[in-house]
Parts: structure tokens; C-alpha cells; sequence
């Protein structure tokens, strides 16, 4: 068979050019729909730290401006609401990444 297409060296070129097609199409084509998948994460992750920080400064804002319990000795505690408006983000993104683990455990 080796004698009919080229001999033992065309039967090796061969073996080579189906191995370099088989890793493009395996690796490079997987890398470019991951790269899509971590470019959208990094873009979510982005906008999402962004609202939380603007929410994060809107309650110590308000707390700040609109009361006017907050005001001498108390003037700490809106910045104290801040950070467990931060502690309830962070809850609440723990939670979310824990129900997503069991969705796709179970996948």
C-alpha cells in the first residue's frame, strides 16, 4: 500500500499534515470561542464592580444628606452602612457563584 501513494515518505506526509489539521481544528478554533467567553465575563465583571461601587456611594451619600441623625459623634455610622452594603454585595455574589457550581455539577 505504502509502494501505491509515494512510499513510506509520502505515507509520513501525510500522517503530518493530518495531525496539524486535526490540532488547529481542536485547539485554535476552541481558543477562539474561549477567548469570546472571557472577554464577555471581564466586561460583566467590569460594569457589575462599577454599579455596586456607585451603589456603595449612593447609601452613604443619602445617609450623609438626607438625615440628620448622622451628624457630630455619628458621623461614621453612613460609612459604616456603606461597608455592609458591601458585605451584602459580596453575599449576594458568593451566593450566586454557589448556586451556579450546583447547576453545572449536576450537568
Amino acid at each position: 500500500m505504502s509502494n501505491q501513494n509515494g512510499g513510506i515518505k509520502g505515507d509520513f506526509d501525510d500522517l503530518v499534515s493530518t495531525l496539524r489539521a486535526y490540532v488547529r481544528q481542536e485547539t485554535i478554533g476552541p481558543l477562539k470561542g474561549l477567548g469570546r467567553y472571557v472577554a464577555f465575563g471581564l466586561a460583566g465583571t467590569t460594569i457589575f464592580g462599577i454599579g455596586g461601587l456607585f451603589l456603595v456611594l449612593a447609601t452613604i451619600r443619602i445617609l450623609q444628606t438626607e438625615t440628620d441623625t448622622f451628624q457630630g459623634n455619628l458621623s461614621f455610622l453612613p460609612y459604616l452602612c456603606g461597608l455592609g452594603t458591601c458585605g451584602v454585595l459580596i453575599y449576594l455574589i458568593l451566593l450566586a457563584l454557589k448556586r451556579d457550581g450546583r447547576r453545572h455539577s449536576n450537568g
